[in-house]
């Protein structure tokens, strides 16, 4: 059967790699090259061992245009890795045993590079003109054969956007990886760290969630983190991500991005409308009549979440690819300082190399690109997930574990932080060792890569699907002086954006949503499927 698309479901065609030869037919201009130093360098490295251990890391073999260049560094690359001398004659040996002399041009020419070599002490530039040749290749390449799909009325277009996109990540991935850092540059940021908390009066550092006991524990979420928060449904793991989301961006004035895969933006702002009014989401959903006061309520709460930087996209199943991409631009037009994922299982991963494999294995691979968008970006980056049906099977208080998470093992490895929402009340437990369980959630840290596990009590509004901090607490002895979520009140409007479904982030503003006005359904206790 024919591949297909996993956004369209039609039928894909396969595209051959078009060759540097046939991008110059095409074209009717030489591709970027620098044969000159192309010899240079790898007569350096044939000469000097200096300049091949300097260097060598940096030069692949697509760096070089020639066939014969490419040929002759992968014999001195299999040397290197194999803690062999190499020279002209060892070089040449090793083509021998490869059945490459030939195509590297004969023993002669191997012999003849090392009269290129003014001076091995520039090999580093060298190399570096050679890896800006072959991106200018690769753009090239990868350009004019976008250029040929679009103008084949077979091409799926989403299937085209998504594969060029992906192959230029690709190219800035492997090509711009950051280098080992000195250890005198890493203490001094270290150092920097540990002044800058000791000026902080016992204030968390990362960035705060607005839960006091959440903040402590975990001294704020922190750059290069990937966080999951994981709940069976009707346990409100949505509501406390748009909690968290809001705290964020009212409260501390961060920039934050919610992908939501599954519910309209318009569903989600309603979420957060009702529940910065304190108004039932039912009565706004059915219209009922309100108030003055009510009116009133509904019409600061408009305002205060009108202007935060809150960023919404509800792109339906969004790619790990579209992901990283919209991230990329969102962080550098706007700011970015924390990205919340709604939900993990609901992802693409990347559509042509999943195709042949499983669902575990596309989770697996989802979840280690989004450890490395957190990194790339220097963000906590936080993915909501479902968690397997064992947690109801089961008997007990059916507290989550962290062997509930579904699909794959490697979300938990992956993972710096999994929380777990637990809801004794949803399961006809009345009471706890912490007294009543009525309107109480439980947020378990099961896993923390960089400190402790607890569980953390907060409360929870059903009404409004609403969580606050359950009680007034202090970070030690030192009371807790930036802002937490007590009521959703707060002075002065900031910057709530929603954009449209869409792959390309314009700067311009937009509706949202999908134009369907309704609200979600209520959580109902006593259907387990409800999304919340």
């Amino acid at each position: 059967m024919p591949a297909t698309d996993a956004t369209s479901r039609t039928p894909v065609r396969r595209k051959e790699r078009i060759s540097y030869e046939n991008v110059f037919s095409i074209n009717g201009k030489t591709p970027p090259q620098a044969v000159e130093i192309e010899q240079a360098v790898l007569g350096a490295l044939m000469l000097d061992q200096f300049a091949l251990s300097s260097s060598i890391e940096n030069l692949r073999t697509e760096y070089f245009y020639k066939p014969e260049h490419q040929a002759i560094f992968s014999a001195i690359r299999e040397l290197f890795e194999k803690s062999q001398q190499v020279d002209i004659l060892t070089v040449t040996h090793q083509l021998q045993l490869d059945g490459r002399l030939e195509e590297a041009g004969g023993a002669y020419y191997v012999a003849q590079l090392t009269n290129h070599v003014v001076s091995a002490a520039h090999i580093e530039y060298h190399a570096r003109i050679l890896g800006e040749k072959f991106i200018q290749r690769e753009l090239i390449r990868i350009s004019t054969e976008t250029i040929t799909s679009a103008y084949d009325e077979s091409t799926d277009v989403i299937t085209l956007l998504d594969s060029t996109e992906q192959r230029l990540l690709d190219i800035n991935d492997k090509n711009f990886r950051s280098d080992y850092r000195m250890m005198d540059d890493v203490v001094r940021q270290a150092f920097e760290q540990i002044e800058a908390a000791q000026d902080s009066d016992g204030n968390p550092l990362g960035t705060l969630t607005g839960f006091t006991d959440l903040d402590r524990l975990t001294a704020g979420f922190q750059p290069g983190t990937l966080l999951i928060l994981a709940a069976r449904p009707a346990m409100g793991k949505t509501a406390f991500a748009l909690t968290m989301a809001r705290n964020m961006a009212v409260d501390l004035k961060k920039h934050v991005a919610v992908f939501s895969l599954e519910m309209t933006a318009v569903e989600l702002v309603m979420r957060l409308i009702s529940a910065e009014a304190g108004i039932n989401g039912e009565k706004l959903k059915k219209g009922e009549k309100l108030g003055d006061a009510e009116k009133e309520q509904l019409y600061r709460a408009t305002q205060t979440l009108s202007g935060a930087n809150l960023y919404i996209d509800d792109t339906p199943q969004l790619t790990i690819f579209e992901l990283r991409a919209k991230c990329r631009r969102l962080k550098q037009s706007k700011g970015l300082d924390m990205v919340y994922i709604d939900y993990l299982q609901l992802m693409q991963g990347n559509t042509d190399q999943n195709r042949n494999g499983n669902r575990e294995q596309e989770i697996s691979y989802i979840s280690r690109q989004l450890k490395a968008l957190a990194k790339e970006l220097e963000i906590p980056v936080m993915a909501l997930s479902q968690l397997s049906r064992a947690v109801e099977t089961r008997g007990g208080s059916k507290e989550p574990m962290l062997s509930d998470l579904r699909e794959s093992g490697a979300i938990e490895q992956d993972a710096d932080i999994v929380m777990f929402i637990y809801r004794p009340e949803y399961y006809g437990i009345d009471e706890d060792d912490k007294g009543s369980t009525r309107g109480k959630a439980y947020i378990n840290v099961a896993k923390h890569r960089s400190g402790a596990t607890d569980k953390i009590r907060l409360n929870f509004v059903r009404e409004f699907a609403k969580f606050s901090n359950d009680d007034n607490i202090t970070f030690g002895d030192t009371p807790y002086t930036l802002p937490v979520n007590t009521g959703f009140d707060s002075n002065g409007p900031m910057n709530t954006i929603i954009r449209d479904s869409s792959i390309n982030w314009d700067e311009g503003l937009s509706s949202g949503g999908n134009g369907d006005n309704t609200f979600p359904p209520a959580i109902d206790d006593n259907n387990p499927d409800t999304p919340f």
